[in-house]
Order: C-alpha cells, then structure tokens, then sequence
C-alpha cells in the first residue's frame, strides 16, 4: 500500500495537478477537458499504475481472507487486470474507429480517467481499513458499493456531456454493459480462480 501511494505522490510531482484535476473533471459545467494543459508520460503512467494498483488490491481483497495475503497472488491478481484494462483500451480505439466517436467519445473518457483517479484516492483509506479488519464478506459490499459509486458518478458525467438524443442513452448503456461491468466481471471471476489455485 506504501508503495501504491508512493506511486500518486511521484504522479502529482511528476505533472502537478494531476489530482486535483480529477476533482474539478467532476464539477465542471460544460464539456471543459484538459488537453491544454502540459501531458507528462511519467505523470501520466504514476497515476495509472496508482489506479491499477487500487483495482487490483481491491479484487484480491474480495477474493482472499487478508491473512492469507501474498505478494505473489496480489501480483497475479495485478497482471490479470492489465491485461483486462488493455483489452479494453483496444475496444475503445476499435468503437472509435468504427462509430466515428473519436472527439466526442475521447472527451468523455478523458473525464472517465479523472473520476477513476478520485475514486481510487478515495478508496485507498477504505482499503487501509480493509486491510486491517480482513472479513471477507464486509470486503465484497464495500468493493461492491465502491463500483456502484464510480459508476454512478462516471454516467452522470457522461450524461452531461454524451446525450443529446436517446440513440445517445442507448449508446451509453451499450457501453456501460460491454466496457464496464463485463471486464470487472471477467477480471473478478479470473482473479478468483488464479487465487484459489495458488
């Protein structure tokens, strides 16, 4: 875990405001996205490691009992989520190529990259806690709730900025259903059985 914070310090050293650009992504009015402000790729790759990092302890914490935690299956667990993750990435640029949605889409998931860094700047204390009191079950309604959070907050966001029809609604839901909850599902189901198996 010090190691994962570790990782959000150096991000915010390496690109400045890089945190608190994820809190102003969710409040701002309009379509504001922050391509004008200087990309740095360490920055950039601390926070995303910051993330997956939060991600993957999070899976492996509702996956095994705290007091048989190893570094090897937390690393499994990990590797199991990138791959997860990049999949994704390459669905987007394929949807992106395919439907055109390039500028409008991009947008909107620059704003989804933001509220994943809030929410797992908000959920390292509660992984702390966790961590510390290592029920299994208490572990998989607050990853539960946590998911739910983000989602929420994530299609508030989209909403504001992504539909202005309701072929738009169904876009979003599409999305939602494909590029959301079926990779957190495959990466759960994956991270169980590689865990059980160590």
């Amino acid at each position: 875990m010090l190691v994962l914070l570790l990782c959000a310090v150096l991000a915010e050293l390496f690109q400045p405001g890089v945190i608190s650009q994820a809190k102003s992504s969710l409040l701002t009015q309009g379509e504001r996205t922050y391509k004008e402000s200087p990309m740095n790729f360490m920055g950039q790759f601390m926070i995303a490691l910051f993330r997956l990092g939060m991600l993957s302890m999070a899976v492996y914490l509702c996956c095994r009992h705290v007091s048989s935690f190893t570094f090897i299956g937390f690393w499994m667990v990990f590797g199991i989520a990138l791959a997860v993750t990049i999949g994704k990435m390459i669905c987007h640029q394929i949807l992106d190529y395919t439907f055109r949605l390039s500028r409008r889409f991009g947008d909107v998931y620059e704003h989804y990259g933001n509220i994943a860094t809030l929410v797992a700047l908000l959920l390292y204390p509660v992984l702390l806690f966790l961590l510390l009191l290592g029920y299994l079950q208490v572990n998989r309604i607050v990853f539960a709730s946590v998911v739910l959070v983000f989602m929420l907050l994530w299609l508030y966001r989209a909403f504001r900025m992504f539909v202005h029809s309701p072929r738009d609604i169904i876009y979003l839901a599409a999305y939602m259903c494909t590029l959301e909850v079926l990779p957190l599902a495959i990466l759960y189901k994956l991270s169980d059985k590689t865990i059980s198996i160590l």
